[in-house]
């Protein structure tokens, strides 16, 4: 087992691993004490957080935790440059703020968790998450995952226990609707195994050639994925961060806050939305104000 530190306080701006990974942007860590992720209640402090990764083809677990202003992982690689671009820690904070709306919502949600990063998770891993995402509360979609990766992951062992990594494609690919609605999928198990087939036969999910509103498009290829879930993957896995995946609570949030972006259809909707939450950044805001309104947030807006 490899372990080590970063130093924290030399980023461009501030770092909160917590709202980074409980913040509905993935689901490809896990709590190591077994906290809910659900339960705004539970906060991280120094807890560990797990994930699976592959470095050079090869599958490799890594741990980490937050303490003030350095950030412990141990894992069983080197996992420094892995975790810089997994949790984004080259990302100016400071200048993606300096492009959103000068309103009050807005500085309350960066206020309340300053630090919090756009993650960039495996494309494929975030597709079949955000698929299995569909009409299912937090902490059924990360016991989904972990159901996945036990039952088709290729097993790694790391510090004395035996973990798996997330399934490639081909694992996917392989398994039967049965074995997957055997998982508690439900009638998301057909949509998992045609879209891991047809990444298999050569659909793209990595298409950061595209434009974004093209690129979007080229997500609904997949099956189970429209408009909202293929937001979800081009913003927390293909670094499209103007994307503002339209959810339940970002829809509450514009017909509250911003109702005169809503244009009645998914495509223009998100054209005026993005635009008054600041275009090129619209995503790192929107993960904000999803955060913050979900735990609460909000309510003494204006008093």
């Amino acid at each position: 087992m490899e372990q080590g530190a970063i130093d924290l306080s030399a980023l461009p701006s501030g770092f909160d691993l917590q709202s980074t990974l409980e913040s509905g942007q993935s689901y490809l860590w896990w709590r190591e004490d077994g906290e809910d992720f659900g339960d705004t209640t539970q906060y991280g402090g120094d807890a560990w957080y797990l994930t699976t990764a592959r470095v050079d083809g090869e599958p490799v677990v890594v741990r980490v935790r937050q303490r003030d202003d350095r950030l412990d992982w141990e894992a069983t690689v080197d996992a420094e440059s892995l975790l810089t671009r997994r949790l984004r820690l080259g990302d100016d904070l400071d200048a993606i703020r300096a492009t959103a709306p000068d309103d009050e919502l807005v500085e309350q949600a960066y206020e309340a968790y300053w630090g919090m990063r756009l993650v960039n998770d495996p494309p494929f891993g975030s597709l079949i998450s955000f698929i299995c995402s569909a009409q299912m509360r937090v902490s059924r979609i990360h016991e989904m995952q972990q159901s996945l990766r036990e039952a088709f992951g290729t097993p790694v062992e790391f510090d004395d226990s035996t973990y798996h990594a997330y399934p490639t494609p081909e694992q996917l690919a392989a398994a039967s609707e049965t074995e997957l609605r055997d998982l508690s999928l439900g009638y998301r198990a057909p949509y998992v195994q045609r879209s891991a087939e047809l990444v298999t036969e050569g659909t793209p999910i990595d298409v950061r050639d595209l434009p974004y509103e093209e690129a979007r498009e080229a997500l609904t290829e997949f099956v189970g994925v429209g408009e909202k879930v293929a937001d979800c993957i081009l913003l927390f896995s293909l670094g499209y961060d103007e994307a503002v995946p339209l959810d339940t609570w970002i829809r509450g949030t514009i017909e509250e806050y911003y109702p005169d972006c809503d244009r009645g259809n998914y495509t223009e909707t998100s054209r005026a939305i993005r635009e008054a939450l600041g275009g090129e950044y619209a995503g790192y805001t929107q993960t904000y104000l999803f955060h913050f309104l979900r735990n609460g947030g909000g309510d003494n807006l204006g008093e």
